[in-house]
């Protein structure tokens, strides 16, 4: 659902901070993790100063359907890996990023791709259990809900962009799995992710995954919780991720929650 853009500068981030930079900068490693017997590949975002004296954060990002495929590249594209990019040398965490196969979703092998990829980046960079953080835009969207279903009490805290619960018109294999036959989706989803904190973005002119998803998200979530977040962007299109990564509130927010060992 975004449109897929191959910038020379996304390659550049990839490649030449992942290869050239010199040890303490902040930049981005290319690796590759093997499920069901098929090669996926992510990248990780490896922050300046890395230093395995000390546990990290580390936040899972998961990319629309434009950036799916098999270059470990266009995944970088849009959304958080841009943002970092800009605003990188301050970020304080780890960042994972993997890349699903064309005409796939974040279900299935592609879900199980990003899980190993995390517990491999939480092995490698020294990651903290207890604060693991999801985040996703448009397909990745859905496929943060998806993860936090599957997997509760997994993550500290999720950022869920332009996503939902339901399939959009275009693209009806896009939905959360699992949900009972004639039950309120939204409901099923929020009993499942409870207490996990969760901010939601959306645009509220965004014609291709409707508000409308997200808000019932919301309403659903503060029935079971109350740490739930939601910020609807005036005038903005499919592309909130942009306005949602820059929001000054949301790392404080993202990283002052942590998953306790009791739960």
């Amino acid at each position: 659902m975004t449109t897929k853009h191959r910038k020379g500068w996304a390659v550049a981030m990839s490649l030449g901070m992942g290869m050239s930079a010199h040890a303490g900068e902040a930049r981005f490693e290319a690796r590759a993790v093997t499920v069901d017997g098929h090669v996926f590949p992510y990248q990780v975002f490896v922050p300046r100063d890395w230093s395995p004296e000390r546990a990290w954060p580390v936040v899972l990002f998961l990319h629309g359907s434009g950036e799916r495929g098999r270059d470990n590249q266009a995944q970088l594209s849009q959304g958080l890996p841009p943002w970092l990019k800009q605003h990188g040398e301050d970020f304080p965490a780890v960042v994972v990023a993997p890349q699903a196969p064309d005409d796939t979703i974040w279900d299935g092998a592609p879900e199980r791709a990003a899980l190993a990829a995390l517990e491999a980046s939480i092995q490698t960079y020294h990651g903290d259990r207890e604060r693991l953080y999801l985040t996703g835009l448009s397909m990745g969207g859905y496929g943060a809900w998806q993860l936090a279903v599957d997997h509760p009490r997994l993550f500290a805290a999720a950022v869920v962009i332009c996503g939902g619960v339901r399939a959009p018109s275009d693209m009806r294999e896009l939905a959360v799995h699992g949900v009972p036959a004639g039950g309120d989706p939204y409901a099923w989803v929020a009993s499942r992710v409870a207490p996990m904190p969760v901010w939601i973005f959306h645009g509220a002119a965004d014609d291709v995954v409707s508000p409308e998803d997200s808000r019932a998200m919301y309403a659903a979530l503060r029935t079971t919780h109350s740490d739930v977040r939601f910020t609807l962007f005036p005038g903005v299109n499919h592309g909130s991720w942009v306005p949602a990564y820059a929001s000054p509130a949301l790392w404080p927010w993202v990283f002052s929650h942590r998953l306790a060992r009791s739960e």
